[in-house]
């Protein structure tokens, strides 16, 4: 997918939505849950639902160049349309929950990447909370609880050990262990960054395979369950970088991890990143670009409702969860 370069043409397209949808009437953000008590809609009773999705426009259209009046945004649940209650844009102000996950055994090139990272977390808007981590063999190794001092999170940034003894075999495992970190925090957007191979060789090589490894599936379940959007900066291994194939499974697992949670999985080709200047750069826009849509759920049962978002519009692609777990 391209991406967009372009700020005008997603400010017009955000200005056409809340012209066409009301404003969040309750001004409460993300649900981490599907709401507890009952809504009246026009569909009959349900329960309102809010996921994280980003917006962005096709190629690379100059300013000017795309004039959009209205853009249509339909929800469907497991197959049947729903009604959208509101739109609410997030953007550059909004704070953010924000967990920084590195893979401890990445190559030791990616040591001189913590510089820029530490100065994305600097930037975060105001209010943001952060958490940092490392996954290492044994158990998440926790470098900072979450806190709202940004400088004392991005100064707990240290360089990967880039050692095989550091591999953590299962980056999912952790991933998971993360995602319970959320529970203690506000409501509000939240997200992880992941930079890691993606491979779970923990049951052999067979296990790194995306369909392949129920782990990479609990992940899913989980952030999905607490409405978390997971970006990932891929990035090799010492044991993996140079087997074509096992970077191939790591990008395809790390894509699908993205993917259905509503983030973006970023990748260089096959091998180490040059830097990750541009993938910050474009998660800075993805973050910019995002917005909570509130829809009413018709669907009370227990376990997995699948989503599917359409816009009409020419040109808008939608990222968003692939669905969510109710218990």
């Amino acid at each position: 997918m391209k991406r967009i370069q372009t700020r005008r043409v997603i400010a017009s397209v955000f200005a056409a939505i809340l012209f066409v949808v009301s404003a969040d009437n309750d001004g409460s953000g993300f649900a981490q849950s599907p709401s507890s008590s009952s809504v009246r809609g026009s569909s009959g009773s349900g329960r309102p639902v809010i996921i994280p999705v980003t917006i962005r426009v096709k190629g690379r259209t100059a300013p000017g160049e795309l004039e959009l009046q209205t853009v249509d945004l339909t929800v469907s649940e497991d197959g049947e349309p729903q009604t959208i209650l509101s739109i609410r844009a997030m953007g550059t102000n909004a704070p953010i929950n924000l967990i920084v996950l590195v893979q401890d055994d990445v190559v030791s090139s990616i040591g001189l990447e913590i510089k820029p990272l530490s100065d994305f977390i600097r930037r975060l808007p105001r209010d943001s909370r952060v958490f940092v981590g490392y996954l290492r063999a044994g158990s998440l190794q926790i470098r900072h609880k979450f806190t709202a001092d940004l400088e004392k999170a991005a100064k707990s940034l240290r360089s990967p050990a880039g050692v095989a003894g550091a591999a953590p075999y299962n980056p999912y495992v952790e991933v998971i262990e993360a995602l319970r970190r959320f529970d203690s925090q506000p409501a509000g957007r939240r997200a992880i960054l992941l930079i890691s191979d993606g491979l779970d060789i923990s049951q052999g090589i067979s296990s790194s395979s995306a369909g392949q490894s129920s782990d990479l599936q609990r992940a899913i379940n989980e952030a999905q369950r607490r409405s978390v959007a997971i970006y990932s900066f891929f990035a090799p291994t010492v044991t993996s970088s140079t087997d074509g194939n096992l970077l191939f499974e790591g990008q395809s697992s790390l894509n699908r991890l993205s993917d259905e949670t509503g983030g973006h999985a970023f990748f260089q080709g096959l091998g180490v990143p040059t830097s990750f200047d541009s993938f910050i750069k474009e998660l800075r826009l993805d973050l910019d670009k995002q917005i909570a849509l509130s829809y009413l759920s018709t669907h009370p049962r227990k376990g997995f409702h699948r989503l599917k978002l359409i816009s009409s519009t020419p040109d808008v692609e939608l990222d968003y969860p692939a669905g969510y777990t109710r218990k």
